[in-house]
């Protein structure tokens, strides 16, 4: 099993901010972001990397940013090392698929989900109240159900632990109502054309988060984009609302943990090596799906 890189220490360059997956170097006005190999589940980081991860989740977001310009700006410069800083040319074969420059941002302190289907914890939500984030939704619907449109729910951005589900007036109180109208609608955009693109490729967005910046007021994409650690991936041709589905994201690892009866708190159990491996391949094929349509 190739390698999995779980973190990177490019002293020439400073320290990092470490995220739960991605190491970001400060260059001043931009921000050098290396997507590492590391996997959470629950909001915890998992003690084993998944091979090859980082390498999908960089080359998934590049694709995104470069056909999806059209609704809303974004922060990537280039994916190329040999257009960074000099200062990273030491490190460009590690640097190499699974790095890009991007612009620094004013990050907003809300994440912004779009829900097409009633799964995860919408459909917790669904069945304890008929809303979820507020919204009301229809009576009768079952686990994996298309909405009959999609919905705009809003987390807060925590630093460690939960987002926690807000309600849009709440958004509004945090970031104001012109920019809480822009961010939504955006969001709402880019999930129903990232959507009809991937159903090109036979895979359904049945949700996704996206995040925003501001860079001398102007509203800009950031972070990652339609990826699947960001998103619920599911095969269309397997498609059974009802019940859980199939994925190309990390839900086969949460199912994993579920049927071990992990606590869903620090520390994370080890990973055998056919989970860590069955994950890599739903992420690779992901990623080939996508190269399908995206090029």
């Amino acid at each position: 099993m190739t390698t999995a890189i779980t973190e990177t220490n490019f002293t020439e360059i400073g320290m990092p901010k470490r995220g739960k997956v991605r190491d970001i170097y400060d260059f001043g006005r931009q921000l050098l972001i290396v997507t590492t190999d590391r996997i959470s589940a629950f909001d915890v980081i998992m003690p084993e990397g998944v091979p090859s991860k980082g390498h999908v989740l960089n080359r998934i977001s590049e694709l995104w940013f470069k056909n999806l310009t059209d609704i809303i700006p974004n922060h990537l410069i280039t994916c190329d090392p040999a257009d960074y800083p000099e200062v990273c040319y030491k490190h460009a074969v590690e640097l190499w698929g699974r790095s890009m420059l991007v612009k620094k941002t004013q990050p907003l302190k809300v994440e912004c989900v779009v829900r097409g289907y009633i799964t995860g914890s919408g459909w917790g939500s669904y069945q304890k109240s008929g809303t979820v984030c507020g919204i009301a939704l229809p009576p009768g619907l079952v686990e994996s159900d298309k909405l009959p449109e999609a919905i705009f729910t809003p987390t807060t951005k925590a630093e460690s632990g939960h987002d926690l589900p807000i309600t849009f007036e709440q958004m509004v109180n945090l970031i104001g109502y012109e920019l809480a109208i822009q961010v939504r609608d955006a969001s709402l955009r880019l999930y129903h054309q990232g959507s009809w693109l991937a159903s090109q490729a036979g895979i359904i967005i049945a949700d996704s988060k996206f995040e925003f910046g501001l860079l001398d007021g102007e509203l800009i994409l950031i972070d990652e984009l339609l990826t699947p650690d960001s998103s619920r991936f599911w095969p269309a041709d397997e498609y059974r609302p009802g019940g859980p589905q199939k994925s190309f994201d990390k839900q086969y690892l949460r199912d994993y943990l579920v049927s071990i009866s992990w606590n869903q708190k620090p520390p994370a159990p080890h990973l055998p090596p056919e989970v860590i491996e069955s994950t890599k391949e739903k992420y690779l094929e992901a990623m080939e799906r996508l190269e399908s349509v995206l090029i």
